[in-house]
């Protein structure tokens, strides 16, 4: 919902695996809420710190899912059933629709039905969120340079990853 614990902890992961893969520069990769109730803040300092101790920095500043975010993203990511409800509910084509799935689709090595929501819990829960991340973050770049041989990036990809906190 607000976009301060599992979203922006997702784009910082992905940033970082983007930028080490070489991919910067054609991978464009935000974060949003389904409501504005934290807009412009930074993520939890629970999170913060937790990314941190695996090399993660995380600034981005939380912002609310906009329906234009269909026409500016490739794809787009939920964490949970119920932000891609709320993001489906959003969408006014076939199209938009296409470009929503579950976070935890592209995790390999972690079954998971969702991304849990770590705010309510201990330290533990911000370390197995991360576990999901990182595990479906790798899976995401593998997805979306797969097509491409290693050097050469794809064309205007672009990634979201919006999320309930």
């Amino acid at each position: 919902m607000g976009n301060i614990c599992r979203s922006p902890a997702a784009e910082g992961v992905l940033r970082a695996l983007v930028k080490r893969g070489g991919f910067a520069d054609r991978v464009e990769i935000a974060s949003a809420g389904t409501i504005g109730l934290h807009a412009g803040e930074l993520p939890d300092s629970r999170m913060r710190s937790a990314a941190a101790k695996r090399g993660y920095t995380l600034t981005s500043r939380a912002r609310k899912f906009a329906p234009s975010d269909f026409k500016r993203f490739d794809l787009i990511l939920t964490m949970d059933e119920d932000n891609r409800r709320d993001v489906l509910n959003q969408a006014t084509t076939d199209a938009d629709r296409q470009r929503v799935r579950p976070f935890v689709e592209f995790c390999r090595k972690h079954r998971a039905s969702l991304v849990p929501d770590p705010y309510y819990g201990g330290p533990e829960g911000f370390e197995r969120v991360l576990d999901l991340l990182e595990d479906g973050c790798a899976g995401i770049l593998d997805t979306i340079t797969q097509t491409t041989p290693r050097g050469n990036t794809p064309d205007a990809t672009t990634a979201e990853c919006t999320v309930s906190e």
